[in-house]
């Protein structure tokens, strides 16, 4: 620090440092002497900025030390911090110059003892116990034999090769499984990217959802376990759609995913126990209930072949049954002959008897009767074609009336058509008229033919055998081959056209 001591100005002994110089050589002094630290406390007040970065405090009974954790050193804690937890932190300590204060750079922390874990996992435990994330209405039942089963664990340890052996053993089934991280500050954030990546799996696809999943770990301290204590860990499991199965640790180990998870299995080899049934037991069982139903079906066969014996014991003879119904078709047989015989003679008398009503006398008085009335319908006939006639010879006249009027309208319509017709070839023949070139030879001027071919250019006139002036009287035959030069003025004004 003596090198930034200056001269003290003249009649003063105290040297003069800047703001910057001092803040400077206390942040020197602070981090060269102490270097890299471990702090033992209770975690305060926790922040966390919009930046991502961590703020937060750790105290103990008099003093408070305040602590940073950067955005990219979050991901290397063990342990998060929470207002309560004791903690022992390591890192280095700092200054801040533009406040004056000094403040501790955390990038590892851990949890001072046993005691302190079981203390914030019992707190975390009742925190999400309270939003119902372990309420058994949540549980769903696990199926009895799925078709895929979805491991979440370690590919490299023990664990899997017990999962799978057991499953062999008991009903071989199809096993997908998603390797992640079980110890560490990776384990969490694996655990539950697992479980919400088999959930997003589409049934059916070409890598099918599975049915049920075991989350499993070999045993281990409770430091060692503490991944599946985690709140992201925690809420997976719960919000889970897939029945899971939690196999984490020994039976005596117990994690929070426990809570969350729909059956919970003392060891994973138990994991895979709980999952599938034994296939021999099962084919067993079939085999029972097959033997079992043959039994059943053979007696009940029996027992009711033995009560239709019984019962047609208590019916009368087919014979006897039939000798009554015999006896009534004899008798009406041989009164049918009968009663054919007698139909006939009584409706024989009745045709006799209609043959006397038609006599002739009865013929010639229903033909008069017929006439009389043939007579009443030709008189009645008669005035009806009178009067469809008269209508007849009426509406013929109507139509002769409208058929003049209407010949008159068009003869009138006709010839006021002519009138306008003839006016109007009238007025195109005036039209033609005043514009033809006789009107203009009777303004004065004059056409030159050669022949009956119209002379319109000096050229032509010098080339033509003959030419013929026209006027508005007649043709007069030219001097020569061209006509003279125009002279100018005239007796009338006009010039000379030879």
């Amino acid at each position: 620090m003596q090198d930034l001591i200056d001269d003290p100005a003249p009649g003063q002994n105290a040297p003069e440092f800047t703001v910057s110089e001092i803040s400077g050589a206390v942040k020197r002094v602070i981090e060269g002497e102490f270097g890299r630290i471990r702090v033992k406390g209770e975690v305060g007040r926790v922040f966390k900025a919009r930046s991502g970065h961590l703020y937060y405090d750790i105290k103990d009974d008099r003093n408070v030390l305040a602590c940073t954790t950067w955005k990219g050193q979050i991901s290397q804690l063990s342990v998060l911090p929470e207002e309560g937890l004791e903690v022992v932190v390591t890192g280095r300590l700092t200054t801040f110059g533009a406040q004056s204060k000094y403040n501790m750079n955390v990038d590892e922390m851990a949890v001072a003892g046993v005691g302190a874990l079981m203390a914030m996992l019992e707190k975390r435990k009742k925190a999400l116990e309270a939003e119902g994330l372990f309420a058994a209405e949540r549980k769903r039942p696990l199926p009895y034999l799925p078709e895929i089963i979805g491991v979440v664990t370690s590919p490299s340890g023990a664990v899997i090769r017990d999962i799978l052996h057991r499953l062999r053993d008991r009903f071989p089934r199809k096993v997908l499984i998603w390797p992640v991280a079980v110890q560490g500050d990776r384990c969490a954030p694996d655990v539950a990217r697992a479980i919400e990546g088999f959930n997003r799996l589409t049934p059916g696809g070409a890598l099918p959802r599975p049915d049920v999943l075991i989350v499993a770990r070999g045993g281990g301290s409770i430091e060692d376990l503490w991944g599946f204590n985690e709140e992201i860990v925690v809420r997976a499991a719960a919000a889970s759609d897939i029945p899971l199965i939690s196999a984490v640790g020994h039976e005596t180990d117990t994690t929070l995913i426990d809570y969350a998870a729909d059956r919970r299995a003392p060891t994973p080899t138990a994991a895979a126990e709980i999952a599938v049934p034994v296939r021999l037991d099962l084919l067993a069982h079939v085999e029972g209930q097959g033997a079992r139903l043959a039994r059943a079906a053979e007696q009940a066969i029996t027992t009711r072949r033995q009560r239709l014996r019984d019962l047609s014991r208590a019916l009368p003879r087919p014979e006897a049954l039939a000798e009554t119904a015999r006896q009534r078709l004899d008798r009406a047989d041989r009164d049918l002959d009968l009663a054919l015989r007698a139909g006939v003679q009584v409706k024989r008398a009745r045709l006799d008897q209609a043959g006397v009503a038609l006599r002739p006398a009865l013929l010639s008085a229903r033909v008069a009767r017929d006439r009389d009335a043939l007579g009443k319908l030709a008189a009645r006939l008669g005035p009806a074609v009178a009067r469809l006639l008269r209508d007849q010879a009426r509406e013929t006249a109507r139509g002769r009336e409208r058929l003049a009027e209407a010949s008159a309208r068009l003869s009138a319509a006709f010839a006021r058509s002519v009138a306008a017709r003839r006016e109007a070839v009238g007025a195109l023949d005036r039209l033609r008229e005043s514009l033809g070139y006789a009107q203009t030879l009777n303004r004065g001027y004059a056409l030159v033919w050669s022949g009956e071919t119209l002379v319109t250019t000096k050229a032509a006139a010098e080339g033509a055998a003959t030419l013929e002036i026209e006027f508005r009287d007649g043709r007069v035959a030219a001097g020569g081959r061209a006509a003279p030069k125009k002279r100018k003025g005239g007796a009338d004004g006009q010039g000379s056209l030879f």
